[in-house]
């Protein structure tokens, strides 16, 4: 859907004056930035033993955020290609953050959980990260942040529709 067509924009939304223009594309930009910023942490991959990557734990997040699960669900999750999610859970496993085990329920399905170790890394990992969000956050009101929230999620549909073009829906 068009954000010209969109019911969630007022008809006196003022988007047709230079300034609103200039105002998109700045936050285009800036998202654009910070797109690029997370893509090269996640490119970052960690050669110290018992260190993991930003992708490694963002894997790890979304197993603690689902619970146990399959790696094809965790994969989609953790926004990661499948084969890449069981290269990641080899490593992970081997390294005893995650355990994997067969279904009772299906025995051709390996459900991946957290270990204690893996939790005790996300609990310290967390705290880290949060502490960061918090103080590059400070300055912002509540409203400011569902503000930012709303907006992020319209640009994520921006690319969703973009997408949806390429594929010709």
């Amino acid at each position: 859907m068009s954000s010209l067509t969109d019911p969630r924009v007022p008809e006196s939304a003022d988007r047709d004056t230079d300034e609103h223009r200039t105002a998109v594309l700045t936050l285009a930009l800036a998202f654009k930035s910070a797109m690029g910023a997370v893509r090269r942490l996640r490119g970052l991959e960690s050669h110290r033993p018992g260190e993991l990557s930003y992708a490694q734990c963002g894997v790890l997040f979304a197993l603690d955020h689902s619970g146990e699960c399959s790696a094809s669900e965790l994969a989609a999750l953790a926004d990661v290609a499948p084969a890449t999610a069981t290269q990641m859970l080899d490593h992970l496993a081997a390294g005893g953050f995650v355990e994997r085990v067969r279904s009772e329920r299906d025995r051709r399905i390996v459900l991946v959980s957290l270990t204690p170790r893996g939790s005790e890394l996300l609990a310290a990992r967390r705290s880290r990260y949060e502490a960061l969000w918090a103080r590059e956050l400070a300055d912002f009101s509540v409203d400011d942040l569902a503000t930012a929230t709303a907006v992020l999620q319209r640009a994520g549909a921006v690319f969703v529709d973009i997408a949806a073009e390429r594929d010709g829906a």
